[in-house]
């Protein structure tokens, strides 16, 4: 009797399957869901507290322009009343530390908590891969707080329309610039890059934090003081000349006979002029109300002065027509930024030793 044998099968791989990316996007939102959270609250917060006051100013504005004559005493009052609605929030200073919050607060402790608890070898022996884990953690994540932002400048762009309308503010301002636009979400999207690497690198979730902040704001720096009124060449005007309200005035100075003087000394020339040629034109018996326009015309007399003397005034500017070209720019160099910053952790993790 002989015994019959089956061949055997080809050993099927025994290798783990790659985890779907939908597995890992509930994974990262089960993990950093809090953080998620944090950030719609903040922004959520701001948005309703901007609603509320905006509403108010709106009104405010609307009654201002609306009442007739303007030089009544009740549309005095109503101007005023919105003049002192330019709050601490007209400048923007304290908005513009969002985009660094949320970069430091949810971008720095998604790498750096991983690595300071050890928990990332745990998560490399998964079959997901270091780049593919992290890809997933970095990713979602980015695109989530980037579409917050995104939202949350539409807020912020609204607020800001009566100043604009009344000429107090200007959208090429360098502290209103990065809140409104494309600009603020890719703020934070450079922000988020920012804070993945710096938690990438030092491996502590504090210090990672600290050194976010540190970064944004010296890049936001940079760009305030050095790179915006670069993106495009600013345009020269010489006297006479009346810039638009909605321009961004640069710079100015003086020239004579192609040579270019101090700025101290035109002060200290046209400030000496002003004191003698004021009391001059100054009525004797003169409302304070009309001392502003006696001062208008004394510095009118003053440049008119220098102008036929050979002196020429220079004024460098950007049109207020350039914002939406500006903020692409400002838009494109961000993301850029902050997707040479991923691919540059993403690399980094895979290089680095178990």
């Amino acid at each position: 009797m002989t015994t019959l044998t089956v061949p055997a099968r080809p050993a099927q791989d025994a290798g783990l399957r790659p985890v779907p990316w939908r597995r890992m996007a509930w994974v990262t939102w089960r993990q950093h869901r809090l953080a998620l959270a944090g950030t719609a609250t903040l922004l959520g917060a701001l948005a309703a507290w901007l609603w509320l006051t905006g509403l108010q100013l709106h009104h405010a504005y609307a009654a201002a322009i609306a009442c007739h004559p303007a030089s009544s005493i009740a549309c005095v009052h109503l101007i005023n009343s919105f003049n002192a609605k330019d709050d601490f929030l007209a400048n923007g200073g304290i908005l513009q530390a969002v985009p660094a919050l949320i970069g430091a607060f949810v971008g720095a402790p998604v790498l750096a908590r991983e690595l300071e608890t050890g928990t990332f070898r745990y998560a490399w022996t998964l079959g997901v891969g270091r780049r593919r884990w992290t890809l997933a953690k970095l990713a979602p994540l980015a695109v989530a707080v980037t579409a917050a932002a995104g939202a949350f400048s539409l807020v912020l762009f609204w607020y800001y329309q009566p100043f604009f309308a009344d000429g107090s503010s200007i959208p090429l301002d360098p502290r209103l610039f990065g809140l409104h636009g494309v600009a603020f979400a890719a703020w934070t999207l450079a922000a988020f890059a920012i804070g993945a690497l710096m938690g990438l690198l030092i491996r502590r979730v504090v210090p990672a934090i600290a050194a976010t902040l540190a970064a944004v704001a010296g890049l936001l720096f940079v760009a305030r003081l050095y790179l915006q009124q670069h993106y495009i060449a600013p345009l020269i005007a010489k006297n006479p000349f009346n810039p638009p309200v909605s321009a961004w005035i640069i710079s100015g100075w003086w020239t004579k006979g192609g040579t270019t003087i101090s700025q101290s000394t035109m002060n200290q020339m046209m400030n000496s002029m002003f004191r003698r040629i004021m009391p001059a034109i100054l009525p004797k018996n003169v409302n304070e109300s009309d001392i502003k326009f006696y001062k208008g015309r004394a510095n009118s007399q003053v440049l008119n002065y220098l102008t036929h003397h050979g002196y020429t005034q220079w004024t460098s500017y950007q049109p207020g027509s350039r914002f939406w070209p500006f903020q692409w720019i400002e838009g494109g160099w961000l993301l850029a930024l902050s997707v040479l910053l991923i691919a540059a952790t993403v690399w980094l993790v895979g290089r680095r030793a178990t």
